[in-house]
């Protein structure tokens, strides 16, 4: 018969490594979830705009995308992690760098499509600041995704 701090350890383990795969997959479903929710906060204010304007649709349509980017750095993360060796030992840290980056990435997203709604609101009224008003701060904001991207790949490395 196992004593109590047997099955203690064992359950403990168990949850860490539930953890780990929540880190890894949470990497991706977290930057998904930002990128589905900016895309449609700048698909929204896109369609508006359109509607009070004759031409120059694609460029509402194509910023409008941008939020989408995170997904992409969200998968890396999570292919990398999945590269890793998977031990106990390692699953915090898995965890860790997976679900804080992946929350991160949901963040940026989610505010870039609330930037690029802002700017495109200004160049329906004002078409000769499009890339001033939407596409600059857009990726201003895009690049602290990319922070996030490149420090939890540096911190992969030392796992």
């Amino acid at each position: 018969m196992e004593d109590l701090a047997t099955v203690d350890i064992h359950l403990l383990n168990e949850f860490i490594v539930l953890l780990m795969w929540l880190g890894i997959y949470g990497s991706m479903a977290f930057a998904a979830i930002g990128s589905i929710a900016g895309c449609s906060i700048a698909g929204k204010a896109a369609a508006g705009a359109m509607l009070e304007l004759e031409s120059g649709y694609a460029k509402f349509a194509g910023v409008s995308a941008m939020p989408a980017s995170q997904i992409i750095y969200g998968f890396v993360v999570m292919f990398t992690l999945m590269g890793l060796e998977r031990t106990v030992e390692s699953s915090a840290a898995i965890a860790i760098i997976g679900i804080t980056v992946g929350l991160v990435l949901m963040y940026n997203a989610i505010k870039q499509g609330q930037v690029i709604a802002a700017g495109f609101k200004v160049a329906k009224s004002k078409p000769e600041v499009f890339v001033f008003a939407s596409i600059i701060p857009a990726a201003v904001v895009e690049g602290f995704a990319v922070f996030a991207f490149i420090f939890a790949l540096i911190v992969v490395g030392t796992i």
